[in-house]
C-alpha cells in the first residue's frame, strides 16, 4: 500500500461538532477515510510537479515581402542620376536615431490579501502560503491554487463521506503551491487547510500521518516529519512535515535528487509557521 494521509476518525454527525479545549479521546480507525496527499498535489499542480525542464514552441508571424521599391524618390527630386554627377556627391539618405530599448516588463504584484489575529486567519488563504524564495520558480499560478470541494472529494478514499468527516471538523477551504528552488535541486509543495478553530486544526493534524520513517523537525514544536530515502543516489528522495498553527493545518512536501537533508525541511517548516503566526 502506498503512503497516504489519514483523515482523522470522526464521530457520527451531530455527536461532536468541535473538539473541546481538554484532551480529546482517540476513536478507532475509520476505514475508507484517507486522503492521498501526493495525488492531491499532483492535481493541484496540473501535472507539473515532476517537470524539471520546460520546452516552449515559439511561433513567429512573418508578413509578405513589401512590394514597394526599397527607396522612394522624394517629391521634386530628379528621377534619374545625372551622367555628370561627381562620384563624391553626398548621399541623400539620412540615418534616423536608434529607437530606445523597450522598458522592462513590470514584475507582477500579488493582490491576494489576508490578516491574522489570535490564531485566526481571515481573507484569502493563499496569502498565508510560505513565500517563494528569491530565484524560485512557481509551477502554476504564483499566488497558489485553491482546491475546490469537488477536487478534494475526488482525492479522498471514501469520496463524499470523507468530505463530510472533514466538514464535521470545521473544514473551510484548502490551497496549495509548488515551486522549484533557485538552484534547481528541490521542489517544495506547501498545502494549507483552514478549519473553524485552532482545536479542530490541531486535531486534524494529529491524525494526518504518513506511512514512512519519522524524522525530527526542529524549529516547529508541533511538527512531525517523515522521510523517504531513495534506493540509489540518482533517484528522488522526499520529506514531509505536518503541523498546525491557529486554525490552519499545514504540510510541506520536499522532493530532492538523492538523500534529503532534514535541515531543509526544518527550515521550511519553521518559516511557514512564522508566516502563519505573523502574516508577514
Amino acid at each position: 500500500m502506498s503512503a497516504h494521509d489519514h483523515v482523522p476518525p470522526v464521530a457520527e454527525p451531530g455527536t461532536v461538532t468541535e473538539p473541546g479545549p481538554g484532551p480529546v479521546a482517540e476513536p478507532g480507525p475509520a476505514a475508507g477515510r484517507r486522503l492521498p496527499r501526493a495525488a492531491a498535489v499532483a492535481l493541484a499542480t496540473t501535472g507539473l510537479l515532476a517537470v524539471t525542464t520546460v520546452s516552449a514552441t515559439v511561433t513567429v508571424a512573418v508578413g509578405k515581402p513589401d512590394s514597394r521599391p526599397a527607396v522612394t524618390a522624394a517629391a521634386g527630386a530628379p528621377t534619374s542620376a545625372s551622367p555628370t554627377a561627381s562620384p563624391s556627391a553626398s548621399p541623400t539618405a539620412t540615418v534616423s536615431a536608434s529607437a530606445a530599448p523597450p522598458a522592462p516588463a513590470p514584475v507582477p504584484t500579488s493582490t491576494v490579501t489576508g490578516t491574522v489575529k489570535d490564531g485566526r486567519h481571515d481573507g484569502d488563504l493563499r496569502y498565508f502560503l510560505l513565500p517563494i524564495p528569491a530565484g524560485g520558480e512557481s509551477y502554476g499560478p504564483a499566488d497558489g491554487i485553491p482546491l475546490s470541494e469537488q477536487e478534494m472529494i475526488e482525492e479522498f478514499d471514501g469520496g463524499a463521506e470523507a468530505m463530510r468527516a472533514l466538514r464535521s471538523l470545521g473544514y473551510k477551504d484548502a490551497v496549495t503551491r509548488t515551486y522549484r528552488t533557485a538552484d534547481g535541486k528541490a521542489e517544495v509543495t506547501v498545502t494549507l487547510l483552514r478549519f473553524g478553530s485552532a482545536a479542530e486544526a490541531a486535531f486534524y493534524a494529529k491524525y494526518d500521518t504518513r506511512d514512512l520513517p519519522a524524522i525530527e523537525v526542529t524549529g516547529d514544536p508541533a511538527a512531525r516529519g517523515y522521510i523517504s530515502k531513495p534506493k540509489q543516489a540518482a533517484y528522488t528522495g522526499s520529506m514531509s512535515g505536518i503541523s498546525s498553527q491557529g486554525d490552519v493545518e499545514y504540510t510541506v512536501d520536499v522532493e530532492v535528487k538523492g538523500e534529503p537533508d532534514k535541515a531543509l525541511l526544518s527550515d521550511l517548516m519553521k518559516r511557514q509557521r512564522d508566516w502563519l503566526v505573523s502574516g508577514r
